[in-house]
């Protein structure tokens, strides 16, 4: 019961917008841009998610995980793509990274309460809720971002 809610609440779609609602259909000639007195665009706030997101996947299953540098590690350098290809790529990656993260959840392999192998600090429940928090909390400022540029019909 534990590893299907918390599957669910990996992209749970009954408490608010899921991450694939939120980015679909976003024109390229707003993907950079940022609203007045908001300090991200759509694009940032995307592949903000895709490298947050893997690197826990990566702490998660990596014994040589390196945490990176805050936050130009995790923040991309520009608010607009650098290619026409970025922007799928980095929803592919979004989208191919929870997919192994809901996996984990529901592997009877893994102890959901046991710490981490190499680090003990962490479990792997505790990471798999901190991408959910994450992501939602981000996912919502999608939302809003795409209701300032006038383009959220939800």
């Amino acid at each position: 019961m534990l590893r299907s809610q918390v599957a669910t609440l990996l992209d749970w779609r009954n408490a608010h917008v899921d991450f694939d609602t939120a980015v679909a259909g976003i024109p390229p000639d707003l993907r950079g841009k940022r609203p007045a007195g908001l300090p991200h665009s759509l694009w940032e706030l995307i592949e903000h998610v895709r490298v947050c997101q893997g690197d826990i996947l990566d702490y998660c299953v990596n014994p040589d995980y390196r945490e990176g540098t805050w936050p130009d590690d995790y923040w991309p350098s520009s608010p607009e793509p650098p290619t026409a290809d970025a922007w799928d790529e980095s929803i592919a990656a979004v989208r191919r990274d929870l997919a192994t993260l809901k996996r984990m959840a529901m592997d009877p392999e893994i102890n959901l309460e046991s710490p981490l192998p190499y680090a003990p600090q962490a479990t792997y429940l505790r990471e798999l809720l901190l991408v959910a928090d994450h992501n939602a909390y981000h996912v919502g400022q999608i939302v809003l971002v795409r209701r300032l540029l006038g383009i959220w019909q939800g």
